[in-house]
């Protein structure tokens, strides 16, 4: 069993058929712990929401109660737990590591690693589980080369230990949103891992000195120009910079790997007509939108933040000081936005802008990563497979909890 995850032992609805939320006008809610909140669930009012200065996540610190704690990690530190200027300090940091110019750069050797899993994948066969063979190497592979983890000596990052760490980093903290009378099950958490601390001091220390030997060794790994970066800019504390370059490591390697298994689920499982159009890179890329818009990561819904003042949504005045949770779930099938809804044709675009990646000022800096990998997989593996079938029904997947996620234990296909 993967490391990074606990199979629960038991089926799950598949993500992309959680019911979620209605989109409606913001109301009370009492998030699972108890903790009184505003539900936010249709798509101009959560895109509001995430871009109002007066919502906040840094001030989820001072709220004092369990169920508003900040997710990933509750360290103040982390690039996504700030706002205000601490916050366009250092995210204006990490974007300028992430120019177009280096994006650009970095296209064809995405492309060449997935090719290279395909490939194996393809040799291996003529059955295979696309968890291990596939949907985790992919983003491991591409994790490693664009942090500079995969040569030889101090720097080299294997699989295990990365997804230890990212077990242990994304179970720091976590969002308790998700609205109550929902019902979305999410099944058994992980088990604790009672070496959790020893772990995360490991990660932070091996963190610590990367970003050390990359300003002494600069390459053209991502690492090194974020630390270039940083020390151009100045005022970014040393702590907030590593989490940063921790945070991207490890975040950045569950979700590609979650939403790729999940996106196979749904598309292997119950589109299979659909399959064979993915050889055709438009199609892909349009699909690969509509999945990462309409299947989510994980089993909670909300997203937590906390007003600083009166916040007007809608008709609706939020007092200063509440808990909000923002459903981007809900928002991504509000009706009023995407009236066809999932299972319209996987080729189309969307008729608006995906709240997937959040909006605002914590959009997802990964953003551009998740949807270069998800397009390439499914369009480098419907070429090259285009009998791929799955070979158990989806109602009989087993499932793994990871910090954030929950994807498929196993994918049996055949071809």
């Amino acid at each position: 069993m993967d490391s990074a995850a606990a199979d629960t032992g038991t089926t799950l609805p598949p993500l992309h058929r959680l019911p979620t939320t209605p989109a409606q006008p913001p109301h009370p809610t009492t998030l699972p712990d108890g903790t009184p909140a505003w539900l936010i669930t249709r798509y101009h009012d959560v895109r509001q929401v995430l871009g109002d200065p007066r919502v906040t996540r840094a001030d989820l610190h001072d709220v004092g109660t369990a169920g508003a704690t900040a997710d990933v990690a509750a360290n103040p530190a982390s690039l996504f737990n700030q706002d205000g200027p601490a916050h366009r300090r250092l995210r204006g940091t990490a974007q300028r590591a992430f120019t177009p110019r280096a994006i650009a750069g970095w296209q064809p050797w995405v492309a060449a690693a997935v090719q290279q899993s395909v490939d194996r994948l393809v040799a291996a066969g003529p059955t295979a589980d696309l968890v291990p063979a596939f949907a985790r190497p992919v983003p491991f592979a591409v994790t490693t080369r664009l942090m500079g983890l995969d040569g030889d000596g101090p720097d080299h990052l294997d699989e295990e230990r990365l997804q230890r760490w990212t077990r242990a980093l994304l179970a720091q903290g976590e969002d308790q949103g998700g609205e109550p009378a929902g019902g979305q099950d999410g099944g058994q958490q992980p088990g604790t891992d009672p070496d959790h601390d020893a772990t995360l001091a490991e990660f932070g220390s091996f963190m610590g000195e990367l970003v050390a030997r990359r300003r002494r060794e600069p390459g053209d790994d991502l690492v090194s120009r974020l630390v270039r970066a940083a020390d151009q800019d100045g005022g970014v504390p040393e702590e907030s910079l590593v989490f940063l370059v921790a945070g991207l490591t490890a975040s950045g390697n569950e979700s590609v790997a979650g939403a790729l298994a999940n996106a196979l689920v749904y598309v292997l499982g119950e589109r299979p007509e659909h399959w064979p159009r993915l050889a055709d890179p438009d199609t892909a890329e349009r699909t690969a939108e509509r999945l990462l818009h309409y299947i989510p990561l994980g089993d909670d819904e909300a997203t937590i933040r906390r007003t600083t003042a009166p916040v007007e949504v809608g008709d609706v005045t939020i007092p200063a000081g509440s808990v909000v949770a923002v459903s981007l779930g809900s928002a991504n099938r509000d009706p009023a936005v995407y009236p066809e809804g999932l299972d319209a044709d996987l080729g189309l675009p969307l008729p608006a802008p995906t709240l997937a990646f959040s909006s605002g000022p914590h959009y997802c800096i990964g953003a551009w990563r998740v949807r270069l990998e998800m397009r390439e997989s499914l369009h480098r593996l419907a070429t090259a497979l285009p009998g791929l079938r799955l070979t158990t029904p989806v109602a009989e997947l087993a499932w793994q909890l990871g910090g954030t996620t929950r994807s498929p234990a196993r994918l049996p296909v055949d071809w």
